[in-house]
């Protein structure tokens, strides 16, 4: 109610300044010594004025959601996952991207391998249950958080899913 009543008010001075002038030697409010320049310029600010709500809301208003990108991404079959243990692929939409575990598992684990550090590709270290970096010794865990430096960013992680027979990730 408030906003309403302060462009009114905005308005009603727009328009009372739009069709009068003040005569400063006269101290008269005359509509005929306006010349056109005043006019024009008048007609200028009051239309910058009163069409600024709709800029500023084109502007600043509130911008749609970008939808979740559900977009799944095939590395590799099953069988693979299952004789190495994980599988590595380099060149993939998402980047370098590192899934770990087998189809026996219900949980893969997905993960971009650069170190945060100096981008060497990590290890998966089975036995400890951490991704290492070989060449500054940053430890991730499973969720690709720090559990011990030089790195101090996390490992982008991944979703994972089995379908017919192929493993693929996506985005979180």
């Amino acid at each position: 109610m408030v906003n309403k009543c302060n462009q009114l008010g905005i308005c009603l001075v727009i328009l009372y300044g739009l069709f009068t002038t003040l005569d400063v030697n006269n101290h008269k409010v005359l509509l005929e010594n306006m010349k056109r320049r005043q006019f024009v310029n008048l007609l200028s600010v009051s239309l910058l004025l009163s069409l600024s709500p709709l800029f500023l809301t084109v502007v600043y208003g509130k911008k749609p959601k970008p939808k979740k990108n559900e977009n799944w991404i095939p590395l590799g079959t099953v069988a693979e996952l299952d004789l190495k243990g994980q599988i590595l692929r380099k060149k993939t939409a998402l980047g370098t991207v590192l899934v770990v575990g087998t189809s026996k598992i219900k949980k893969l684990i997905a993960v971009n391998p650069i170190c945060t550090h100096l981008g060497c590709t990590v290890d998966w270290e089975a036995e400890e249950n951490i991704f290492l970096c070989p060449c500054h010794a940053s430890e991730f865990t499973t969720e690709g958080k720090v559990q011990n430096g030089p790195a101090t960013k996390p490992l982008s992680t991944y979703k994972t899913k089995i379908e017919k027979n192929t493993v693929m990730v996506a985005r979180i």
